[in-house]
């Protein structure tokens, strides 16, 4: 039997105008004509379709199905295991971005309960960007203190929130003031800077001794959405998430006695 353009486009479920790509591109040409000259499908072509179909489901490109159909020397098995590997990946992507989105959910729900002009006025340039937050939930999704500062944050008021930031803003520009004067990142201004940071997380979020504040400072140099929410982009400068990150440690070093890991991250 033969069947025309339209009856094949209403049985495979495809458009009349995706056969007439597939015919274009060579990859799949009707074998018959009809007395006035329209296409007919026969049997073989039906049975083509149906692996291109199946091909193009699993997400295989048009050029790489024509290669699996035309080259002997391809094996189909071997293109189908990559792609087996390559789905499953992404399946394990897609788990992990559930993950967040639950997070995320979670994170919003939890949030500071202010309007946005409450928000501006107590948070002013500091942005919380919620995707960092995420991924921080899901970093430390086992972590007593993230459950812990979470918590408490959960709990501050707006005026809670103010006095915070108060704080902060003014550690900030004692900050500022010690990288551009050109003071050490190991040395006792910027120390005490750092340890200032500390006992500031330690008072409105969760404990942080310095092995903490150390894993800390690292999202400073690694994820410029971390320092974002210590010191806004508009009063950063070139070099001092790292300077930051080198007085936390420092700092560290001090508390435990000796100087290696000043050494080491110098």
């Amino acid at each position: 039997m033969s069947y025309s353009v339209g009856q094949v486009s209403t049985f495979a479920g495809v458009t009349v105008r995706t056969l007439h790509h597939y015919d274009k591109a060579g990859l799949l040409s009707p074998s018959d004509r009809s007395p006035a000259g329209y296409r007919l499908y026969n049997e073989a072509d039906l049975v083509r379709l149906q692996q291109i179909l199946f091909y193009r489901e699993l997400g295989f490109p048009l050029d790489e199905i024509a290669a699996i159909f035309e080259d002997p020397q391809v094996n189909p098995l071997e293109r189908l295991r990559a792609r087996q590997r390559e789905l499953n990946e992404e399946i394990a992507r897609l788990q992990r971005l559930a993950e967040v989105a639950e997070r995320a959910i979670e994170v919003q729900k939890t949030g500071v309960p202010l309007t946005p002009e409450e928000r501006f006025e107590v948070f002013g340039e500091v942005a919380f960007d919620l995707s960092y937050a995420t991924e921080a939930e899901l970093k430390w999704a086992h972590s007593q203190g993230q459950r812990e500062a979470m918590a408490r944050a959960d709990a501050h008021t707006k005026e809670d929130w103010r006095r915070l930031m108060d704080e902060a803003g003014a550690w900030r520009a004692e900050l500022l003031a010690a990288f551009d004067d050109g003071q050490p990142s190991d040395g006792e201004r910027a120390m005490d800077l750092a340890e200032e940071h500390r006992l500031h997380i330690a008072r409105w979020f969760t404990s942080c001794p310095p092995d903490m504040h150390r894993r800390i400072a690292d999202d400073f140099v690694a994820d410029p959405r971390a320092f974002a929410l210590v010191v806004p982009p508009s009063q950063q400068r070139p070099g001092l998430a790292a300077y930051t990150r080198r007085a936390v440690y420092a700092n560290a070093a001090r508390h435990a006695g000796d100087g290696t890991d000043v050494e080491e991250n110098r």
